[in-house]
């Protein structure tokens, strides 16, 4: 199989802040064992900035911006480093691959870093992935690791993404309430919104709040995704081997997965240029079971400049949004073509992915 492991800072640090090598070498271990059993690993790692804050005292008070800068620039040598040295140990090599989420916005970049990638797989190289925290700004940050991880699940056409975590996974409650139980299994499409607590952890930025989220949207895509405790001895061999064994929960894959490209689509509403909102024809005719791609004749507005190529969002006509899709033609031709019939589709069926 090939397996992306998103591994979380409160996993690869301690508590004050310095890697957790004890757990960063069993991480190893396991994904080495993997190999030997004829595996495909990617490897999405946090902590660079957790290990940067360990490691200096700022002059000054920084903003949130210039500290993860700061930290990642100094943590994210010290991480590379030390994997660097304990996959040496197994004869394997590591590469480094830093992204940014304006890599995933333009299909033409998210083509590039994924026939990287995809090299660096067939030639035996463990990518280890983190985002580029030293030249992100706020805005264009991902979520957190969990979101990073979905995009190169789907990027590499993964068939397992294993987020590991500080608990076993999703529970029916908080994980310490003694009435609360493990869900093991996830249907598609089921809401867990009812059982996830919107609160983030320790050094990382999310929660399990994003991880269902992502957990569920990925597993949409035809990925199977497990989410179980990185620290449980043997728990990555375990998950892949003999799952049964350990307490996780599985988000079971869409028996219909997505193209890659509009497994690209999927990740990409939050780069969307502007909005395309449509009338209730169009709205009932894109979320029925046919492929239809959105034509003219049922647009009602736009919203924002774009290009042709660009993403936009597709908005219902009580204002909720329906999906996104990649536009083939620009803002303005699309103004221009509103409400007419005979025109080609602003969005294709093949570039348009239905939420």
């Amino acid at each position: 199989m090939r397996i992306v492991v998103k591994v979380g800072s409160n996993v690869l640090t301690r508590a004050d802040g310095m890697p957790n090598v004890t757990n960063m070498s069993s991480l190893v271990d396991q994904i080495a064992t993997l190999r030997s059993l004829g595996h495909e690993v990617i490897l999405v790692s946090s902590g660079a900035v957790a290990c940067g804050r360990g490691a200096i005292t700022p002059s000054r008070q920084l903003d949130s911006v210039s500290a993860r800068q700061l930290y990642s620039s100094i943590g994210q040598i010290r991480l590379i480093n030390l994997y660097n040295q304990l996959f040496a140990g197994y004869g394997l090599v590591v590469g480094q691959v830093l992204t940014q989420k304006e890599n995933f916005a333009s299909r033409t970049s998210y083509l590039n870093q994924r026939a990287c990638m995809l090299t660096m797989i067939e030639n035996g190289v463990i990518p280890i992935v983190n985002e580029n925290d030293t030249a992100s700004l706020t805005e264009l940050m991902f979520t957190d690791n969990d979101e990073l991880s979905g995009l190169i699940a789907a990027m590499v056409d993964a068939d397992t993404l294993v987020i590991l975590s500080n608990v076993d996974g999703i529970y029916t409650g908080l994980p310490a309430d003694p009435g609360s139980r493990l869900i093991p299994e996830v249907a598609p499409g089921r809401d867990l919104s009812e059982y996830v607590v919107a609160s983030k952890s320790g050094f990382g930025r999310g929660g399990m709040g994003t991880k269902c989220g992502i957990a569920g949207k990925v597993s949409d895509e035809g990925i199977t995704v497990m989410i179980a405790r990185g620290d449980r001895p043997g728990v990555l061999v375990g998950l892949i081997e003999t799952p049964g064994e350990v307490p996780h929960t599985t988000f079971l894959p869409s028996p219909q997965p997505l193209s890659n490209v509009k497994r690209w689509i999927a990740h990409s509403a939050s780069f969307a240029k502007g909005m395309i909102q449509v009338d209730a024809r169009a709205e009932e005719a894109l979320r029925s079971d046919r492929a239809v791609s959105l034509l003219p004749i049922g647009i009602t507005s736009v919203d924002g400049e774009w290009e042709e190529g660009d993403i936009v969002s597709i908005i219902g006509p009580e204002g909720a949004r329906i999906g996104v899709g990649r536009a083939s033609m620009s803002s303005e031709e699309t103004s221009t073509a509103i409400g007419q019939r005979g025109q080609r589709p602003v969005v294709h069926y093949d570039y348009l992915y239905i939420d």
